[in-house]
């Protein structure tokens, strides 16, 4: 007798083993094993000729969706069947959300089973949560797979009906999404107001006092008892001081005379006011929550947040990561009491035990927070976990065991001086109690506030004391526009409009970015002339589909389906095929849209045109001539972009490039010019002759006005011969690249060697060395500010001898040899990865031609038998060699490469959780 049970990860399989007995055989789905057709090869024959086979869906039949095993899990599906054919019993023991029930749902209509079919649920891998979720299973949830189901549909209708339209009319291979097309209008919504935005300049005065060696600030609120303006009396939209406001807006120059006129005047104390403030913990983690304090605390984004959380979750270090609520049961309150208690004593835990209850209606997910696993809360250091595994568990220990804690009790002091007619205030803080600041204190969205609650203390004062004046200067403010959104800043607007479910969040974010509507520039989501572009249409033609408003009533009528208090096929049918439908619109507005207008971006005070073109955004305007049309450099923004750039754009495109001056040895002229990646100069003029002049980009941060003949000359000198290296012979040399200035070991065959140059070297005096200093440093892994340090060091490849390492990339960790990356896969932990496994995954990466170069191809065609055995073995022309270690020789074959190929293909492809 047996039992098959079926999960979504290896991961997840691996870690539930080790809970079952041995006649329960666990599987691995990897992800949905079916879904909506992705590609027209995917679609049936039988249905190929119908009008709505691409969209996906049988509008013209119920809505009735047409689902297909994608090529990559037939494979998976096989597995499962015959796993299937030995067992006694099925259980589907998939993720407790509404995707975790629609896997299992699929999993039923494929496999057909014949036995007993249980669905288990549990929300932390332990071992007594999965014994205690074995004597607790249910059937499937129909009303909650018809809810996710109506969702998939939903958002299929969206997608593919209005995306092909902004194909026709914009540029092809946009996309629009029913949250999607909503975050992409807060971002250009925010920038637009950012264009708007009419800075406004004021000035005050600043003292430091001093009272028994206690230096204390003061800053000016009044003179002659009225108000003094700061950057809250500002409108936005002017400048100017806000109708109505009785505010004293000072000048540089009565700044600097009220300055002159209490310079060596005694001050005193008029008023001190005390007021006791008491703070409470924030709750514990929700997917938003754990999202936004993610990417303030550890600069995480989204997607790599929810990554990383899955993996801990899978690993049984936390609870299920997909959550709305912040409930916690009662075993982890008894934890984390248990936590505080035994680190901070009892004087720290709170009178009684906390209980929070979730506000959200919509929070119909995971029924707990997200919190570390078990009965017992094992501290950060006891995990064994390290890098951002570490960091992300010890955010979440803090977050839960925090919430347990007592108030924290502080007192806020405020104190008023004059000097003459001038009245000063300075503000302090004292905490008379930390309570739960000892274990953490919540991030901030603002920029200037400090994470860290720290006391401002005030020196003892009363009412008439005179403390001493040590300094006080006339300072200088500008109103600064509404800040971008960060990711953390997106997500808690997308959740507080109601907009989409928090659990996609990760991955709307991630398409976002991926395919060109914004930037993500030092943790600011900034949007690009395409995003203006496609907004300015739906906002045109199709508004309710980019209101938050339209959008988050959706999202209600979606909950209400999964409760059964709304119909689905009825809402559907009202959504798409309605009098006021999508299909019906989009029927309408089509020949409405003139594709010329829609690809032009309006900006104000910009008299040229800015328009999206095939090779991306360009400058368009009329002169005396005819048109001009000028490229704009790919890394300039909407709101970058001002009268003066684009004078010069186009000033560049009809009288030619500036001319800086003439090279002092051959007299050729050197330009300064922008293109698509920037400014950069230029040795002489392009002719028949010439066709590719000497370039050099200016580096990051240099002003093409602040360049001189001399830098220019410099930069053109580049790359730079610095020696060469006194291990190998080989050159090494200094140059700018794509991804700024650097220095390079050149061994030619053997490869290159790389190490960015960070200030305060340049890349223009460098020497030999400090180059090779940097050379032996370890080598940075690219993207995203990402840290030198590897994920983890497997050890030496044993034909190379080159090290391998497990890095974080943009798209998750990988492992690098020569020219090839090859992922991991995405249920693969970094934890127990092996030297092994990444030789087995390099070879199959290689196997499949998945070099970077023609070398490297032509490389996985030569034998190249290192050691005595591997010598032995025989390749054909059609196998690969990648000689290992002698035992791994052995072990390895080219069926076996084929095969870790597939399976790497498989896990990589595995659906994420989308919307």
């Amino acid at each position: 007798m047996s039992t098959l049970v079926i999960v979504e990860s290896p991961t997840k399989a691996r870690t539930i083993r080790n809970f079952l007995p041995s006649t329960y055989q666990v599987e691995a789905s990897m992800g949905h094993v079916r879904d909506l057709p992705s590609s027209a090869e995917e679609i049936p024959e039988a249905v190929k000729g119908e009008k709505w086979a691409q969209l996906g869906v049988n509008v013209e039949a119920d809505f009735e969706p047409l689902y297909v095993i994608p090529k990559d899990k037939k494979k998976i599906v096989k597995e499962l069947k015959d796993a299937l054919k030995g067992a006694t019993e099925l259980i589907l023991a998939t993720d407790e959300d509404r995707e975790g029930e629609s896997i299992s749902w699929h999993l039923l209509q494929i496999l057909k089973p014949k036995v007993p079919i249980k669905r288990m649920v549990f929300h932390e891998i332990t071992r007594e949560a999965i014994r205690d979720a074995l004597t607790h299973c249910r059937d499937i949830d129909n009303r909650v797979v018809q809810a996710q189901e109506t969702r998939r549909i939903l958002d299929r209708l969206v997608g593919y009906t209005l995306s092909p339209l902004l194909w026709k009319k914009i540029a092809w291979g946009l996309s629009a999404g029913r949250v999607q097309s909503v975050a992409v209008r807060l971002l250009v919504r925010r920038e637009r107001e950012r264009r708007a935005f009419r800075q406004g300049s004021y000035w005050d005065l600043k003292a430091v006092l001093e009272k028994g060696k206690i230096s204390f600030d003061a800053k000016l609120v009044t003179v002659g008892n009225v108000k003094v303006a700061n950057g809250s009396d500002f409108d936005e939209n002017t400048g100017q001081i806000i109708a109505g406001r009785r505010v004293m807006l000072l000048n540089e120059d009565q700044a600097r005379a009220l300055l002159s006129r209490i310079q060596n005047k005694p001050w005193t104390v008029g008023n001190i006011e005390e007021r006791p403030v008491t703070r409470k913990p924030s709750p514990p983690f929700t997917t938003s929550t754990l999202q936004q304090e993610a990417n303030r605390k550890l600069r995480l984004g989204a997607r790599e947040t929810m990554r990383i959380a899955q993996s801990l979750y899978e690993r049984g270090f936390i609870t299920y990561m997909r959550t709305d609520s912040v409930h916690l049961s009662e075993q982890a309150i008894t934890a984390a009491r248990s936590c505080v208690q035994e680190l901070y004593g009892s004087e720290y835990l709170s009178p009684q035990p906390r209980k929070y209850t979730t506000k959200s209606k919509g929070a119909q997910e995971a029924h707990e927070a997200i919190r570390p696993a078990g009965s017992t809360f094992r501290t950060p250091q006891q995990t064994g976990l390290d890098g951002v595994d570490f960091r992300l568990y010890d955010l979440i220990w803090k977050r839960t065991v925090a919430s347990q804690m007592a108030d924290s009790r502080q007192t806020h002091v405020t104190l008023l001086t004059q000097v003459e007619d001038a009245g000063f205030r300075s503000s302090g803080k004292r905490i008379d109690f930390p309570g739960f600041l000892r274990a953490y204190v919540e991030g901030s969205d603002d920029p200037d506030a400090a994470l860290e609650d720290q006391e401002v203390i005030l020196p003892a004062l009363k009412v008439g004391d005179k403390p001493n004046c040590k300094d006080v200067e006339a300072v200088g403010h500008e109103t600064q526009p509404p800040a971008r959104f960060t990711e953390a800043s997106l997500v808690k607007m997308l959740e507080s409009e109601g907009v989409g479910r928090p659990s996609t969040y990760a991955s709307i974010i991630g398409t976002i970015v991926d395919r060109g509507y914004a930037k993500l520039i030092a943790n600011a989501l900034i949007p690009t002339f395409t995003a203006f572009a496609v907004t300015t249409l739906l906002e045109t033609h199709f508004p309710d589909l980019v209101d938050t408003g339209f959008t988050s009533r959706m999202e209600q009528t979606l909950d209400e389906i999964a409760t059964g208090e709304a119909k689905w096929l009825p809402y559907l049918q009202k959504f798409y095929t309605g009098e006021t439908g999508l299909a019906t619109q989009v029927k309408e507005q089509e020949s409405q849209i003139d594709a010329k207008v829609a690809r032009t971006v309006i900006l104000e005070n910009i008299t040229a045109k800015v328009c999206i073109g095939k090779y991306g955004a360009y400058l368009e305007s009329e002169n005396e001539e005819g048109q001009v049309k000028a490229s704009i450099p790919q890394d300039l923004t909407p709101a970058d972009l001002d009268p003066e750039k684009v004078e010069f754009l186009l000033k560049q495109k009809t009288e030619g490039p500036e001319k800086l001056g003439l090279h002092p040895e051959t007299g050729e002229p050197i330009y300064v010019l922008i293109g698509n990646y920037g400014p950069y100069v230029q040795l002489g003029d392009v002719s028949e002759t010439n066709k590719k002049p000497k370039r050099s980009s200016l580096p990051k941060g240099t002003d093409k006005d602040s360049v001189t003949v001399d830098m220019a000359v410099s930069l053109l000198t580049l790359p730079r011969l610095l020696g060469t290296h006194p291990d190998t012979g080989a050159k090494v040399q200094a140059n700018l690249g794509m991804y700024g200035p650097y220095v390079v070991h050149d061994q030619g065959k053997v490869g290159k060697d790389y190490r960015s140059i960070k200030p305060p070297d340049d890349v223009l005096t460098i020497e030999i060395d400090r180059a090779l200093e940097l050379l032996s440093q370890p080598k940075a892994a690219r993207g995203r500010g990402k840290s030198a340090t590897p994920l983890k060091e497997l050890g030496a490849h044993p034909e190379s001898g080159e090290l391998l390492n497990v890095y974080d990339g943009r798209y998750g960790p990988y492992v690098k040899h020569g020219d090839i990356n090859a992922s991991l896969a995405k249920d693969e932990s970094v934890e127990n990865f092996t030297l092994q496994k990444a030789l087995d995954l390099l070879a199959a990466k290689e196997a499949a031609g998945g070099g970077k170069s023609s070398k490297s191809k032509k490389s996985t065609k030569t034998t190249a038998a290192k050691s005595e055995t591997a010598a032995k073995k025989t390749t054909t022309a059609k196998k690969t060699t990648a000689a290992k270690s002698e035992t791994a020789a052995k072990k390895t074959t080219a069926a076996k490469k084929t095969t870790t190929a597939k399976k790497t293909t498989t896990a990589t492809a595995s659906k994420k959780k989308t919307e």
